[in-house]
Order: structure tokens, then C-alpha cells, then sequence
């Protein structure tokens, strides 16, 4: 009888597909990170901008949750470490303008990527998910095929909720792949296997801590052979 983990990391993996990639040949190519809050969206974004910068790509952040307090020091803070230029809002202020602005800025300082944070919100918020729809349109209308990238920070241990998340931020939003963050400790990520098989989304990117460099790129089998282990090994 074959060994049932084994043939159960391989499903897995064939389900992910091969390690995914990012294309960042448009310039600038603009990201926009969406998500609720708690999930380690702005701190990803940081992470992320430290990551492109590694690769030799100038970077400015965009800070468009312009609601929960402190969130652009915040992100200030981020975008200084990585060493990533940064276009800011006061408190309360549009989001789409931010975004708009972000967009004009990297264009104007010859930017390689614009990644524009958003502010947390419930999927079941309709206004501000009408609201995060908004600021896709006003990307879109301001760079031909930008966003480029639609990222949905998902916490690795939400359970099921997670995917009604992928669900409902793809429709308003365009999700294009998940960072599966908190993927630390005891967090197993199952929710991934969901949102891949249910909706055909690829996880891109995953979170194992809370340090700069603590941002990698998704590998299906390692995460295969990691969630499987987490099981007991189910031979």
C-alpha cells in the first residue's frame, strides 16, 4: 500500500502548480494589498518593498488606509526600512486620491513598483468593499492594465473564513494571489488548499514572522510536506 502522506503532499503540490511568480515588467508596476484588519497587511507591505529592494527594484509605498489610527506612521516606518520612497494622506482623506497620487508619483520619480496599502475592512462591509472598488477603478483609470497585481493578505490561521474572504475581495477587488501571513508556531495555512481549489488563486508570497526579511516566496512542495507533517504524517 503506498504511503498515504506521500501521495497526499504530491496532490497537493500538483494543486498549487509551480511556484508562482511576479511580473514586473510594466513601469512602475503597481500592487495593491487588500485585506481585514489583524491579517499583517501593512506590515506585509513593508516586508514586500524590502524584498523588491533586495532585487535591485526602486520601490515607493503608497499609504491608502487613511482610516485606522496611526496606519500611514506606521507604514512610514516600513517604508523607511526598506528604503522605499513613500507618498502619505492626511487622516480621513480619500483613499482613491491616495492611490491616484501613488500612481503619479512613481510615474513622475521613475519608480520600478508602486505598492498602495488599503485600509482593513470586513468582506461583508459592502460600502467599503464598494469603496476598495473605487480605488481599483481609479488605478486602472490612471495606468492602462495597472493594478498590476491584486494581493489578499489572508491570516494562515482564519480556518474557512479565509476563502469567503478570497471570495468576496476577488469580486470587488480583482485578487490576483494571496500572502499567507502568520504561517509561524503551530499555524498550519489549510486555508491555502482552499482558496486554490475552490477559486484557482495562487498563494504567492507567505509571512513566517514579524521581521523584515521574515517574507517569503510561496514553495508548494515545502508547504505540501509542512501541512502534511502538521497532520502526523497520515501514513
Amino acid at each position: 500500500m503506498p504511503d498515504l502522506g506521500a501521495a497526499l503532499v504530491e496532490e497537493i503540490e500538483d494543486l498549487f502548480g509551480a511556484a508562482p511568480t511576479f511580473d514586473l515588467t510594466s513601469r512602475p508596476t503597481v500592487i495593491l494589498v487588500v485585506g481585514v484588519n489583524g491579517t499583517g497587511k501593512t506590515t506585509t507591505v513593508g516586508k514586500l518593498a524590502q524584498k523588491l529592494r533586495e532585487h535591485g527594484r526602486s520601490v515607493l509605498v503608497g499609504a491608502g488606509d487613511t482610516f485606522r489610527a496611526a496606519a500611514e506612521e506606521q507604514l512610514e516606518i516600513w517604508a523607511q526600512r526598506a528604503g522605499a520612497d513613500f507618498v502619505g494622506a492626511p487622516a480621513g482623506g480619500d483613499p482613491a486620491a491616495v492611490a491616484f497620487d501613488a500612481v503619479e508619483a512613481g510615474r513622475a520619480r521613475g519608480h520600478d513598483v508602486v505598492i498602495i496599502d488599503t485600509a482593513g475592512r470586513l468582506h461583508t462591509q459592502a460600502n467599503l468593499m464598494e469603496e476598495l472598488a473605487k480605488v481599483r477603478r481609479v488605478i486602472e483609470g490612471r495606468l492602462e492594465g495597472a493594478p498590476h497585481e491584486t494581493l489578499l493578505v489572508v491570516d494562515a490561521t482564519t480556518g474557512q473564513n479565509g476563502l469567503q474572504q478570497a471570495r468576496l475581495f476577488g469580486d470587488a477587488a480583482g485578487v490576483t494571489g494571496v500572502v499567507l501571513t502568520k504561517l509561524d508556531g503551530s499555524a498550519k495555512g489549510g486555508v491555502a488548499v482552499a482558496i486554490a481549489y475552490e477559486l484557482g488563486l495562487d498563494v504567492k508570497l507567505v509571512g513566517v514572522g514579524e521581521g523584515l526579511d521574515d517574507l517569503q516566496p510561496f514553495d508548494p512542495g515545502e508547504f505540501a510536506r509542512a501541512l502534511i507533517a502538521d497532520e502526523g504524517g497520515l501514513s
